[in-house]
């Protein structure tokens, strides 16, 4: 293999090379960094994002952005614990039902108003979104009076917090539940994205608009689902916080819009549109995941932690521009 299709390949996976690079860096700083416990815990960390980094790709690939995710998530998760209080005896199979209902409902309802803002009243996207993700972050706290949800049963935390498969070493679980939902959740958003007529129709959207409606494909309607489908995970995303903190809380999910916007950008999805995968994004939740658990292990001070991601972020936006200069000579 030569020097050019080295290069070509390391180039179409920056992301998975940072990741190993990132992975190594922390395994030798930090000698539980390998640990079964903590894969265990990044794992487990990494699933909120993903769940929001799913939906928000389909928004991204279109062109447009959706910073509204973290407080339809807090917003989900403050109806599935009222919803959960009315079922004080409830058991395992009915709280995990309960709370994906809830958060498909939620979900369903947050998205369907951005997506009719955006596709049929032509509002700006970042506007919109920036809106609603006022408004809901209002109406998390007028449900709550500020305060958490709390009192539920045991089996409401099923979902986020408990764990299965016992090992020696681990014999409360190995294996989150919420690790298992998320990859079921993602492999479904995935095959959507690349395997249907639906996700063909999103590329061509986000590639060009006027031609994808010279050819035949209902703009708006793409438009609404995907926004719907944005926030369907991040209700999802919502109801797994409030089932691992087993209460409501009112600031749930701030500012995580943030760090799933990297992370799917970091996994080659285009801020301009026409180009992206779930499965790439994926990668990038793992780099954030991974960050975040090394610089605590490292006890790195929480603020300095936030100027890490905050230099993400740019560092993600710069990549996806300059990849985009580069595709255009």
């Amino acid at each position: 293999m030569n020097n050019s299709k080295v290069k070509k390949i390391i180039s179409e996976n920056v992301v998975v090379v940072v990741l190993i690079l990132l992975c190594i860096g922390f395994g030798i700083a930090s000698s539980t960094f390998f640990s079964s416990r903590n894969i265990s815990n990044i794992l487990s960390q990494m699933c909120t994002n993903a769940l929001l980094a799913s939906g928000l790709t389909y928004v991204i690939i279109l062109g447009g952005i959706d910073i509204s995710v973290g407080s339809v998530a807090g917003v989900a998760g403050i109806v599935a614990a009222y919803a959960g209080l009315m079922f004080p005896d409830m058991n395992v199979p009915f709280a995990i039902v309960l709370l994906i209902v809830t958060g498909v409902v939620v979900g369903c309802i947050c998205g369907l108003i951005n997506g009719v803002l955006i596709a049929y009243l032509d509002v700006i996207p970042m506007i919109c979104t920036l809106s609603t993700m006022t408004a809901l972050r209002g109406v998390a706290f007028i449900m709550t009076g500020g305060q958490p949800v709390y009192g539920l049963a045991d089996s409401f935390a099923f979902l986020g917090a408990k764990r299965v498969f016992p090992t020696a070493g681990m014999p409360n679980g190995s294996v989150p539940v919420i690790v298992i939902f998320t990859v079921i959740v993602v492999a479904a958003m995935h095959i959507l994205l690349s395997q249907t007529i639906f996700g063909r129709h999103v590329f061509a959207v986000g590639s060009n608009k006027s031609v994808a409606h010279l050819s035949g494909i209902n703009v708006r309607k793409v438009t609404l689902i995907s926004h719907i489908l944005c926030g369907v995970t991040a209700g999802l995303c919502g109801v797994c916080i409030a089932s691992k903190l087993q209460n409501g809380q009112p600031n749930a999910g701030n500012t995580y819009e943030m760090f799933a916007i990297a992370s799917t950008v970091l996994g080659g999805t285009s801020l301009s549109g026409g180009s992206g995968s779930v499965a790439r994004a994926m990668f990038g939740c793992a780099v954030i995941a991974v960050i975040k658990t090394g610089m605590d292990l490292l006890q790195i001070y929480s603020y300095w932690q936030n100027v890490v991601i905050g230099c993400i972020i740019i560092l993600a936006v710069v990549l996806d521009m300059a990849q985009k200069k580069a595709q255009n000579r």
